[in-house]
């Protein structure tokens, strides 16, 4: 499974890249709107860092609109990946685009219904928002299980970016399920590292190291 990492921070960025474990990143308005950098300097520098996609979303609501943002969003670099929301405006953006070669991460999915018709109408990805179901006391992971499914039925090709990731677990049962990608917050990004048992392990290490004549 691909990791991408959910932020439009730089900082983060070159971090998490370090590790050698970064696969792609997510951006949303929201996200950008947070960094207090020019937009298209924040998108290029973001795509100079990591060599798989990074997401930019698509603020326009009409689908002649939307072709038009993407276009010219795409045209930034050549790593891009341009996020629409699932509506009927988006689908019909989504087939011109995608027939333009370029790649659509079809987002603000909650539905299997939803996915089906995004990968349908050519979506390179399709990005389930599985916490915000676990917020209203829906089980997020079971949309994921359910896509994964209806995907393989169909040999589909659309990747599936597992999205509002929370915790570590939802990675792991990402993983399970088969998902292509989760898309994780910097925080939980660095939980999935970590364990106490591992960090009792490394000073129960060191303190013995101590003990040793290197004599």
């Amino acid at each position: 499974m691909k990791l991408f990492l959910d932020t439009a921070n730089l900082q983060e960025i070159k971090e998490v890249a370090s590790w050698g474990i970064l696969d792609g990143v997510t951006t949303n308005p929201t996200l950008c709107a947070k960094e207090n950098v020019p937009f298209e300097e924040l998108v290029k520098e973001i795509c100079s860092l990591v060599s798989g996609p990074v997401s930019v979303e698509c603020v326009s609501t009409r689908a002649e609109d939307i072709v038009e943002e993407a276009r010219r969003l795409n045209s930034m670099a050549s790593n891009l990946a341009i996020k629409i929301p699932i509506n009927i405006e988006g689908l019909k953006a989504t087939r011109i685009l995608a027939e333009e070669g370029i790649k659509v991460n079809m987002t603000l999915v909650f539905s299997p219904s939803q996915a089906l018709l995004a990968a349908k109408a050519g979506a390179a990805f399709v990005s389930p928002f599985i916490g915000r179901l676990d917020d209203i006391s829906h089980h997020g992971m079971e949309l994921i299980e359910q896509i994964v499914a209806i995907y393989e039925n169909y040999n589909f090709e659309t990747e599936i970016i597992v999205a509002s990731v929370r915790h570590p677990g939802h990675v792991v049962e990402a993983a399970l399920l088969g998902a292509h990608i989760a898309t994780v917050p910097f925080s939980v990004m660095e939980k999935l590292v970590k364990h106490p048992l591992t960090d009792l392990g490394i000073e129960k290490f060191l303190q013995d190291w101590k003990k040793v004549s290197l004599k």
